[in-house]
């Protein structure tokens, strides 16, 4: 089993902070604002070659309402769920009544906890232990998380004594150690979930329009907060699991607004988080809402998704209450505005009550098998043969274009790259053509299908370059002497 350790304490102590520098990741958001971590946040991490799983949550201050109540929920969630307990409380401000009463919660969990004195710049360490010893949880460990000072020493405390699986346990005995995090160390950026996390959804979409809500119905569970307020979500949250023996990583985002009401510096961090979720997933369920139909921003956040080359599944969510009438009028809007994404499978929810979310995980199959999928060459070429056959390209200058053979140049999105003489004058309606084309004969369904055309060199083109010079050099040497024979006719004549 990997070790799950969770970190702990009232808002502001530095908890996303050491998430960062223990996974060396910046997955976490960190600001001078208290309250920025709402979800779970997990995320793995390695000590001298044993992985283990760590837990960011929000703060916990004991005074909760709303929103704030439903972060407490989460984080005490967290301390459940972990085999041990980091509580990270604040060396600068001292002990705190929060602290008290999050340490006596610990106790009562007899969960295997340790007290870590956080931002311990300038300060005696022993003053700090020394000031969090009443809560009974054994001498507190000092460190500064924002520059790694004590870390490494905080690490060989906590994680001794913790059981792995034998795998571990041999790759640690052979010594391969992972970097230290030494003091002043800049956190490193790695990638996200790897493939064998499967097929990367990102729930994307405007602030309140069901999203959190969506992800905990595909998860049964309250993983995310879900809150009746636009902006509940500040970070990209990445959960794991499993449907059906199918392996799944949900990607719950970010709502995006306009550009010009973005104004709170957390809020940019968070969009920049939803954009860069949806460069990292493989497919993205764009999620609407149904009565409010299609605006204005939902097209922008599309047409981001569709440059990235995402695999894309639109679900039109609070179906449900709606009359036939305005049911049928947001049909008929789809259909027109939504006209540039009509490769991608549209499915109408209620992600409160769960009607249809089940059938959005075909779709999302179907969409990521169409985005991966490889073709040979020579299918490839058949398949522009006979589309040029069934309509030849237009004529240029006299000249018809010639489109040879076509190849496949990558995938995820689809990537045609097609050889050819003129073809830098093929027109966007027969680039559209062959689009349509080869997603109808390979049966690509909810990915968008790239066409680059590449043209053949001329082998004659250097010397059809130097006859042209010598044709200009004998002209010159026409013009020349005819000049010189005018001038003589007119000395004559004098």
């Amino acid at each position: 089993m990997v070790p799950v350790i969770a970190l702990v304490g009232r808002p502001n102590v530095g908890k996303s902070t050491m998430f960062n520098r223990l996974t060396r990741t910046r997955d976490a958001i960190v600001g001078d604002l208290s309250g920025l971590t709402r979800d779970r946040q997990y995320g793995e991490a390695k000590w001298k070659g044993r992985s283990y799983i760590l837990i960011d949550t929000g703060g916990i201050s004991g005074d909760e309402h709303g929103m704030d109540e439903k972060m407490a929920e989460q984080s005490l969630m967290a301390i459940e769920e972990a085999d041990v307990v980091l509580f990270l409380v604040d060396a600068k401000a001292g002990y705190t009544a929060a602290d008290q009463m999050i340490g006596e919660h610990l106790r009562k969990r007899n969960k295997r906890s340790f007290v870590i004195a956080n931002k311990i710049d300038n300060i005696d360490e022993n003053l700090a232990r020394a000031e969090f010893s009443p809560m009974g949880l054994g001498d507190a460990i000092p460190v500064a998380g924002a520059h790694g000072r004590g870390v490494s020493q905080m690490l060989d405390i906590v994680l001794q004594g913790l059981t792995w699986d034998e795998d571990e346990e041999a790759a640690a005995a052979e010594g391969e150690e992972d970097e230290e995090v030494a003091e002043g160390e800049e956190a490193k950026r790695i990638p996200g979930p790897s493939e064998k996390d499967g097929i990367k959804i990102a729930i994307i979409g405007r602030p309140n329009v069901g999203k959190s809500t969506l992800v905990n119905r595909m998860l049964g569970e309250d993983r995310v907060i879900v809150y009746d307020q636009p902006g509940t979500t500040r970070d990209s949250i990445y959960i794991p699991f499993e449907r059906n023996e199918e392996k799944y990583t949900l990607i719950d985002t970010a709502g995006v607004r306009k550009r010009g009401k973005i104004h709170e510096e957390v809020e940019k961090f968070s969009v920049v988080k939803t954009l860069q979720a949806i460069k990292d997933a493989n497919v993205v369920i764009f999620v609407m809402d149904a009565r409010e139909g299609v605006v204005d921003h939902d097209l922008n956040l599309l047409g981001f998704a569709l440059e990235s080359g995402r695999a894309m599944v639109i679900a039109l969510n609070k179906w449900d209450g709606m009359t036939p009438g305005e049911r049928d009028y947001v049909k008929i809007e789809l259909e027109r505005r939504l006209f540039f994404v009509d490769f991608a499978d549209i499915h109408f929810i209620s992600a409160l009550h769960g009607t249809g979310v089940g059938n959005l995980y075909a779709s999302v199959q179907n969409a990521f098998k169409s985005a991966v999928t490889r073709w040979p060459t020579s299918r490839l070429t058949q398949i522009l043969e006979d589309a040029v056959s069934d309509h030849a390209p237009p004529m240029v200058n006299g000249r018809r274009i010639k489109l040879r053979y076509a190849h496949l140049g990558g995938a995820n999105p689809p990537l045609i790259v097609i050889h050819g003489n003129q073809v830098e004058a093929v027109p966007k309606s027969y680039v559209r053509y062959l689009e349509n084309t080869y997603r109808r004969v390979l049966k690509l369904v909810g990915t968008p299908i790239r066409i680059e055309f590449k043209g053949s060199d001329n082998p004659y083109e250097h010397i059809k370059n130097k006859l042209t010079d010598r044709q200009v050099n004998k002209k010159r040497r026409l013009m020349s002497h005819h000049k010189k024979a005018d001038k003589k006719r007119r000395d004559k004549k004098r």
